[in-house]
């Protein structure tokens, strides 16, 4: 006994590295203090979930409200083109109305001087002894001489200057009628106007209305945002935690398992001074990585900023213009992650290089289907998962680069539009 115990120190003292080889425990955090943080955290996702709700009904009460304002400030624009259009056919009626009067007044300057005419004609005539238009004009002539006066009278007024009184009473009345109509035409010119100017007025009004609705709107779910974001960083905090607490206890128990490979190592080694001429096959370590890379490397760019176009295999990059939404947000020259870009970084850390769309990374792997989704799996939206992708975290959340404006954050999954299969790399 004593010489297995003497051989078992040499080995030991030529063996330094082996006793020394594992520090002191780290700490160890009880099972009450990590399902205190879960419960926490748990809690934190919860109201995440409620004021995600919240704000999906808030954003759709605003958009339903900002295709009102669209719809009121159409109408207005119609309100405004049919005043317009009734205030030009109001300045035609008055034009038509002034020139008809003008008609009408200058046929009635005639028949009065048809009538002044017609009344020295027939003063004329009777001086002649004649009835102006009858037989007797020619009957009553007293001489050869006075007969020939009497048809030259006749011959120079003419059938056309007898009826002329006629012609023009006929004008007048005609004219009168136009006046009439014209008058008439105006009435109803000038109330379509009134109503034209009233229906602009109602129309102002309504879009005015609309708009300040849709303000207050946008004012709700901009609060509603700003409460999701503060539980959005709170849970990040308490997911946090839990993760530190969780790490702590994975160190424990790595120490705990490498403590236990140096106690086999070192029996071994002393197994082996006793004998010296038998082989040895030294074990070779398991190689660390997997589902918990992956989900390392995207929950540690948590709080880096969305940049549409944004990230690669090592890490955020300054986004590209998209002319639109994501240039308003300074995309284009602000350092961060867009939803695919994020999936590039965190699976290149497993040797897994993916495209930079949503929609090749879909096709990149074996889908399963949702309700059978892994912490580790890829989760898409849109046709062909070509709209966003996030990582499951399980538990129901993920960790997503979600819009231009925002940040890489933990968030409870959205079911609405995801696709139903969930795509397995690992």
């Amino acid at each position: 006994m004593t010489r297995w115990v003497i051989m078992l120190v040499a080995v030991l003292l030529l063996l330094p590295g082996v006793a020394a080889a594992v520090p002191p425990p780290p700490p160890n955090p009880s099972d009450d203090q990590i399902s205190a943080g879960r419960r926490e955290a748990d809690a934190k996702a919860a109201r995440v979930g409620e004021l995600t709700s919240r704000l999906t009904a808030a954003e759709a009460e605003l958009q339903r409200l900002t295709d009102d304002v669209a719809q009121k400030m159409e109408l207005a624009n119609k309100a405004r083109v049919d005043l317009e259009t009734a205030r030009d056919e109001a300045a035609k009626a008055r034009q038509a109305a002034d020139a008809a009067r003008t008609e009408a007044d200058a046929a009635g300057q005639a028949v009065e001087a048809a009538r002044r005419e017609l009344d020295e004609f027939a003063a004329a005539s009777y001086q002649q002894g004649s009835t102006v238009g009858s037989l007797s004009a020619y009957l009553g002539a007293s001489s050869p001489e006075d007969l020939l006066a009497r048809n030259q009278l006749l011959a120079a007024v003419g059938d056309a200057n007898l009826n002329a009184l006629d012609d023009v009473e006929w004008a007048r009345s005609e004219k009168a009628n136009k006046d009439a109509a014209a008058r008439a035409a105006l009435d109803v010119a000038n109330q379509k106007e009134a109503a034209a100017d009233q229906a602009k007025r109602d129309a102002d009004t309504a879009h005015q209305a609309a708009a300040q609705a849709r303000e207050g709107q946008a004012a709700q779910a901009a609060a509603i945002e700003g409460d999701k974001s503060r539980v959005e960083s709170e849970l990040t905090a308490a997911l946090g935690a839990v993760q530190s607490l969780e790490g702590q206890r994975a160190q424990y128990d790595q120490w705990v398992e490498q403590k236990r490979r140096e106690d086999e190592e070192a029996a071994h080694q002393a197994a082996l001074a006793a004998k010296p001429t038998a082989p040895v096959d030294r074990p070779v370590a398991a190689p660390t990585g997997g589902v918990e890379t992956v989900v390392a490397r995207a929950m540690s760019q948590l709080g880096v900023r969305y940049s549409w176009g944004g990230g690669n295999y090592n890490g955020p990059t300054v986004g590209v213009r998209d002319w639109g939404v994501g240039d308003s947000y300074g995309d284009y020259y602000t350092v961060g992650f867009d939803c695919s870009g994020l999936m590039m970084y965190a699976f290149a850390g497993v040797g897994v290089y993916l495209q930079h769309y949503s929609g090749y990374q879909y096709n990149s792997g074996r889908k399963v289907p949702l309700a059978q989704a892994q912490r580790g799996d890829m989760l898409f939206w849109g046709p062909g998962g070509g709209t966003h992708v996030a990582l499951y975290l399980g538990g129901g959340m993920m960790v997503e680069a979600p819009y231009s404006g925002s940040y890489v954050r933990v968030a409870p999954v959205r079911y609405g539009g995801i696709m139903p299969y969930a795509v397995r790399l690992l």
